[in-house]
């Protein structure tokens, strides 16, 4: 079977295993919906842009109405479902649920990317301090929203983030070039400080102490689609645009005298690659927090099952942590107590992945 027809063939069943998952999590829950119901109300919540119209607003300063075109939406689907259980699906259940496949997604994809780039199997979106920059801007704007009252927390994590992606970059940096192992070494200090940030962050946080602790858990409660709607086509793009330096993750993976031998720009390679996984990351730390594992676990595993080819193994990657946290994120809310779907995930994987290290089974790249 040639590469196409692999990548077709494990993309197309990872797809139908994502929308079995959603579509059992959205019956899921206090008020149990079959499945029929449930996807008829999916279907129902599908629109289309169906015109424009011209509203008025007005300028902060001067309050001058100003026209601004508005566009409109139509439902495509008018199914007939119960309109209760139509708002429980569309409206509290879905968007949590497409929110949990859209973070699974930008991680396992920036993991699968971390782990090329470093040669790594131990790399994971995290490794660079993305995710401790996430939430040192999460904390600053939870713990001192006086000091930072412009922005929501969604920005200030996603700031956060980037920030601290390109300062490592930048310390890692020398005379246009960047060695692995100095942006690595650059990762970890710059975590350690931003550990000591967030603590003393936190010690002077008062009364915001328990949010802030609990954003940092890494959860999807009262996930919104205003949260959707941020995420969703920031993780897309970059997942688009990372598919197509496949072959040159692959190449990589020779070692860097022997890409550049092979045609490939390998400081300009390593700054765009490092650059997407970080926004990518960015993206789903910014509204769920900090989730550990997806981003580790989910593609070794899918590097043992479908092999080491990036062509293949980034977006059966994604696709399989998309499925893996909406599964995860399905069962910390259906128990006696909804807990954080980051203990969840942490539960689960650093057992798997320490059974991978008792069998031998994590390689070097």
């Amino acid at each position: 079977m040639n590469r196409s027809v692999r990548t077709a063939a494990w993309s197309t069943g990872l797809f139908v295993l994502l929308v079995a998952v959603v579509l059992t999590s959205a019956a899921l829950g206090p008020v149990r919906i079959d499945l029929v119901t449930v996807a008829m109300a999916m279907l129902n919540a599908i629109v289309v842009p169906s015109g424009v119209t011209v509203g008025s607003a007005s300028l902060p300063v001067l309050g001058v109405p100003v026209p601004i075109p508005v566009l409109e939406y139509a439902p495509l689907f008018s199914f007939d479902v119960p309109a209760t259980r139509q708002i429980i699906v569309e409206d509290i259940r879905l968007p949590r649920i497409i929110l949990a496949a859209t973070v699974g997604l930008a991680l396992a994809a920036a993991g699968t990317v971390m782990q090329g780039f470093f040669r790594n199997p131990l790399a994971d979106p995290s490794i660079i301090g993305v995710s401790s920059g996430a939430a040192a801007g999460a904390v600053a704007a939870i713990a001192f929203p006086a000091v930072l009252p412009f922005g929501s927390l969604h920005l200030w994590a996603f700031a956060g983030a980037l920030a601290t992606a390109f300062l490592v970059y930048a310390i890692a940096t020398d005379g246009g070039r960047t060695p692995v192992a100095t942006l690595l070494l650059a990762g970890v200090a710059v975590q350690a400080f931003l550990g000591a940030l967030i603590s003393y962050m936190l010690v002077h946080s008062g009364d915001s102490l328990r949010q802030a602790v609990y954003w940092m858990m890494g959860h999807l409660n009262n996930s919104q689609w205003s949260d959707v709607k941020f995420a969703l086509p920031i993780t897309l793009l970059g997942l688009l645009v990372l598919c197509t330096y496949r072959r040159e993750l692959n190449v990589l993976l020779l070692g860097e005298e022997d890409a550049h031998h092979l045609g490939v720009e390998v400081e300009r390679t390593k700054l765009l690659l490092l650059a997407l996984a970080s926004i990518v990351t960015a993206a789903g730390v910014a509204v769920a927090g900090v989730i550990g594992f997806v981003g580790l676990v989910v593609p070794h595993i899918m590097r043992l099952i479908v092999g080491p080819d990036h062509r293949i193994l980034l977006p059966t990657s994604a696709l399989a942590g998309a499925s893996f946290l909406v599964a995860t994120d399905t069962l910390a809310r259906s128990g006696p107590a909804v807990v954080p779907v980051g203990i969840i995930t942490a539960a689960l994987g650093a057992p798997f992945f320490l059974f991978l290290l008792i069998r031998r089974e994590v390689h070097s790249l």
